[in-house]
């Protein structure tokens, strides 16, 4: 039986050119402690918070230098059958199927409007060790320009229902499992710098929102949005040093009353 229900977030890692920069900077901002780093995995370190595995950060390998990005892990029972569905639904596989020795099978890809994520078929290394608490894995968004693709290609991969936000301000559906959700879908808008392409915008879970974002700032980050508090939390979106988008989100804080939501069918 699988670890988690297929489809479900369940693991984050980053490459970063200046790993020890990385380490600094999430340790300053959520309290991150780090393993020894694994050659035999290119330097793959593991990232703790209470001593539980949160997330990872791992050096470019030669030749993949690229722009510093958080990627986001789905479950599969399956990866290899979820590869299949992944171009069946328009969506490109950038890397297959890998197994991680006994740690489990993963594999990198896109969906039809060049969002990024993984793809995680569990081993003996199951995910996520903490959720939604200071330091934790939190929620998860889908920022695609291309709402369209986004709808049709997630939902056809995965077993999700959807529901729409009833709001003529924001174009925004929630991604759900077993009535739980468990996952957001953001239109990009204008106000978003063109160069920014669409991804997959984590958030970690704080206990104090806007201490979090006066140490990020304080240790080079920068402050895009926030922060501000919604019926789900108080939240802050940050870019990191090295260019990585990430959220931070106190679920404790909250205000307002939560939206209606539409199933779509």
């Amino acid at each position: 039986m699988a670890v988690h229900p297929e489809g479900m977030p369940c693991w984050a890692d980053a490459m970063f050119p200046d790993l020890e920069g990385a380490k600094q900077f999430y340790g300053k901002v959520l309290g991150w402690t780090f393993g020894e780093s694994s050659p035999e995995y290119g330097n793959y370190t593991q990232a703790y918070s209470d001593g539980k595995a949160v997330a990872a950060v791992v050096p470019p390998m030669p030749g993949q230098e690229g722009h510093p990005q958080w990627c986001l892990y789905l479950a599969s029972p399956d990866a290899a059958a979820t590869a299949g569905k992944i171009r069946e639904a328009g969506g490109t596989v950038l890397m297959e199927p890998m197994q991680v020795g006994d740690f489990g099978t993963m594999a990198l890809a896109q969906d039809p409007g060049g969002v990024l994520f993984g793809v995680w078929q569990a081993g003996s290394h199951e995910g996520f060790e903490k959720r939604t608490e200071h330091g934790g894995y939190a929620w998860a968004e889908v920022f695609t320009r291309e709402p369209g693709k986004a709808d049709g290609f997630f939902p056809a991969v995965f077993p999700y229902s959807v529901q729409q936000m009833d709001d003529d301000n924001v174009d925004y559906r929630v991604l759900g499992l077993g009535g739980e959700p468990v996952l957001g879908r953001m239109e990009m808008t204008a106000e978003i710098p063109a160069e920014v392409p669409s991804y997959v915008n984590v958030f970690f879970g704080v206990d104090d929102c806007d201490a979090a974002v006066a140490r990020a700032v304080e240790a080079g980050g920068k402050l895009v949005f926030g922060p501000m508090t919604m019926p789900f939390g108080r939240f802050a979106s940050l870019v990191d040093p090295q260019g990585a988008a990430f959220s931070i989100i106190d679920g404790d804080t909250v205000e307002g009353e939560l939206p209606a939501m539409t199933d779509v069918a």
